[in-house]
């Protein structure tokens, strides 16, 4: 029987598969499909990790190690929900939560001295930030509005607010001594084993990591933030923003960046409140309360400090003292600089686009801001963006062109420091990449820099180039890759594309190369003519596109399709969504309504059935997924996505209407008569009881959910919350056998 696996991850799209899969299940079921999960969530990760250590009864196998094998080979066919990228506050909050259910975890080693503890701590990291992504992404990023999708935003445009002529928004980022300005590069010339060593004055020297396997062809690169350069640039930020009476927002990535950028906002935390740590620095840092973990973390840990509320005070005047602050929820009094995890750049800069050019400050009103994006390697893309807008006005999704993705990011395809290559130097010196005997890199540091290295495999860009050129043909979209000419990384991986677009067939292709900036403002220029371009990008770049353009294209990443061709045949489809709704997460359990919207699922689910059509030669499973791509756009065209309100259809109304009409075109279709007649009587029975199922899916909102838990809930309360419809579940179960 052909196999579709189906990811359990986190938060909202977590929740939304107790209601969607059972739905799957059934459907698939006839069509002779199989439907296996996987749970690669953050908590099924910890428990993994350390299964070891734990009773038989609490065991979890290593999911995520056994679909990143799967990966590797022609058969897999993989559905990969959103997950959380997890923080350190996330990670140690998620820890917590099994602890009281019982299992018998060790906490996070902050500062481990104990051969136990370094292996405690290197288990914990094995699980921190983006550890899914680079373990299933045996292939590079496809990523586009399906035409589906793109005519409903079309016919139904989302909201834009538009563009005060004296906006006074811009971007703020460093003009030298970041990463992008120190960075070095080079193409590894053999197979081996390298060092990071860390070199003193003296001459003595430390080693950052002991074991890097590196391969012959592949770009490696190096560089530092400066860290007195940083804080001078942030220090000047602050004072612009008061001087300019703007609000100060921040905007980092602590979820992918996922050791550099958390000491990126301490010092951005600190910055800020300047007089207050250097009063009482010591104080904190005493407590174990660190500026990297923000401003909820510290105000916390003040309860428990004898001399807290003198502290708190001198927080609250230099709140009071300084520029107005940005807010991620002004009701709450939650910060742009309350936590890592929410200062998201790649959802903060479209949202603050989409929103005319403004934040939300604390006066739960939006103003203009000057927007902090410390490195500068992309910061110009968005200033750009802001610049056009302020040029030419909000943007139209009635209008506007479409931007596709080719990204490149087959195996990590870094271009950014993971966390095991990502160091914060604790003395000055210079910091080599060491091939035996041969220093491939050299970065000078100071203490307090952060240094990072980052490789990209030679095979992952031969693939991007073929990709990007058969996306151009397929689709008849010029094909741009964004390339900066300053940046030592760019410039190898220029010179690879360079030499293997030679071997591919370009001819009647209009394909370019152009640095970031240029490439956002000949993008923009087509898309406000109403014409479409692909954005071929590295794994950075990729992240930040594939929110920015679809957001303002469709109002949500939610709706792209995304789809990772394999290297080696099989396929994974992402469900677009780049986050994992932690706001939807609240109301569900507080209030029974689930907003998120499983649009994405649809959509990856139609290209996974298509997928296994062609690879398990069952030509009824690309029956199925036509008739689901025509059911997604009748929901759609329907109206029955989820609403925001409690009492409104929600995430399981969406659900129930995609079963009743899926059924609907099966029944219909007429390329596969067995399958019609067995959809017949499901169909006539989902349509006749439609009414009833959407009335019991609104009755039980306005209350608690009855799931406790947030990382790792009770699979019988989730299933509980998620299917409350006894009509419903008849019909599907019935399905399933």
């Amino acid at each position: 029987m052909a196999t579709i696996i189906y990811t359990h991850t986190d938060e909202a799209p977590m929740l939304a598969t107790g209601s969607l899969l059972p739905i799957i299940e059934a459907f698939a079921a006839k069509a002779g499909i199989e439907v296996e999960t996987r749970d690669i969530s953050l908590s099924g990760r910890i428990i993994a990790a350390f299964s070891d250590l734990l009773p038989e009864e609490q065991r979890q196998p290593d999911a995520l190690a056994e679909l990143g094998e799967l990966a590797k080979t022609p058969e897999a066919n993989i559905i990969k929900l959103p997950n959380i990228s997890a923080s350190i506050p996330q990670l140690k909050a998620a820890v917590k939560e099994l602890q009281a259910e019982g299992y018998e975890l060790p906490n996070y080693p902050e500062d481990p001295t104990t051969d136990e503890e370094r292996d405690w701590r290197a288990r914990y990291d094995s699980v921190k930030g983006s550890a899914v992504n680079p373990v299933l992404r045996e292939g590079n990023s496809d990523r586009r509005a399906p035409q589906a999708v793109k005519n409903f935003a079309k016919n139904n445009p989302h909201s834009m607010k538009p563009w005060a002529d004296d906006s006074k928004t811009r971007v703020a980022t460093m003009d030298a001594n970041d990463f992008r300005a120190n960075e070095v590069s080079t193409v590894v010339p053999a197979d081996g084993t390298a060092q990071i060593v860390h070199v003193s004055p003296d001459g003595s020297e430390t080693i950052l990591k002991d074991s890097l396997a590196v391969s012959e062809g592949e770009v490696l690169d190096g560089t530092k933030m400066d860290a007195a350069a940083l804080e001078e640039f942030l220090s000047e930020q602050v004072a612009a923003a008061r001087d300019e009476d703007v609000l100060y927002s921040l905007h980092l990535k602590a979820t992918m960046m996922k050791v550099s950028d958390p000491i990126i906002f301490g010092h951005a935390v600190r910055a800020f409140f300047p007089k207050t740590f250097e009063a009482y620095g010591e104080n904190l840092a005493a407590a174990g309360l660190s500026a990297n973990d923000g401003l909820g973390t510290l105000f916390a840990g003040l309860e428990d400090l004898e001399n807290g509320d003198e502290i708190r005070a001198s927080f609250d005047q230099e709140m009071k003292d300084g520029p107005r602050l940005s807010m991620v929820n002004s009701d709450r009094g939650i910060t742009n600089l309350h936590v890592p995890s929410d200062v998201i750049v790649d959802a903060s800069m479209p949202a603050m686009i989409r929103n005319g050019g403004q934040v939300w400050g604390p006066d739960g009103e939006s103003d203009d801001t000057i927007a902090v994006i410390p490195d500068s390697s992309y910061a110009g893309v968005y200033q750009a963006v802001v610049k056009d807008c302020q040029a030419h006005g909000a943007f139209d999704p009635t209008t506007m062109g479409t931007v596709p993705n080719v990204g490149l990011m087959a195996q990590k395809a870094e271009e950014y420091g993971s966390h095991d290559k990502t160091f914060e130097i604790e003395a000055d010196g210079t910091v080599e990449v060491r091939l035996g005997d041969d220093v491939l890199l050299s970065v000078p540091v100071s203490e307090g820099d952060i240094y990072r290295s980052c490789q990209t495999k030679d095979d992952p860009i031969r693939d991007w180039v073929q990709l990007a050129v058969r996306r151009s043909r397929i689709s008849g979209m010029p094909a741009i890759f964004w390339l900066d000419p300053e940046r030592k990384h760019d410039q190898q991986i220029r010179a690879k594309v360079e030499g293997y677009l030679k071997s591919e067939d370009t001819e009647g292709l209009d394909i370019q190369i152009l640095s970031p900036v240029e490439a956002t403002k000949a993008t923009l220029e087509r898309v406000r003519r109403g014409e479409d371009t692909i954005s071929v990008t590295g794994n950075v770049l990729r992240d930040y596109l594939t929110d920015l353009f679809p957001i303002m294209e469709l109002g949500t990443s939610a709706k792209m399709l995304s789809v990772v061709p394999l290297m080696a045949g099989g396929g994974l489809f992402e469900t677009g969504a780049g986050g994992s709704a932690p706001k939807h997460v609240e109301q569900l359990i507080e209030e029974h309504h689930l907003r998120w919207d499983s649009l994405g699922e649809f959509l990856a689910l139609a290209e996974s059935l298509r997928h296994l059509s062609r690879f398990a030669d069952n030509p009824r499973a690309a029956v199925v997924a036509d008739a689901l791509d025509r059911a997604t756009e009748t929901l759609l065209s329907e109206g029955r996505s989820p609403q925001r309100r409690t009492g409104t259809p929600d995430n399981r109304s969406s659900h129930a209407w995609l079963a009743t009409y899926w059924a609907d075109e099966l029944a219909k279709q007429t390329d596969d008569a067995d399958l019609a007649a067995a959809f017949e009587p499901i169909a006539a029975e989902l349509a006749d009881n439609a009414e009833k199922i959407q009335q019991d899916l609104i009755d039980v909102q306005g209350q608690h959910s009855g799931i406790e838990g947030y990382y790792h809930p009770d699979p019988a309360q989730v299933e509980a919350a998620m299917r409350p419809s006894a009509t419903l579940n008849k019909i599907i179960d019935a399905m399933r056998g």
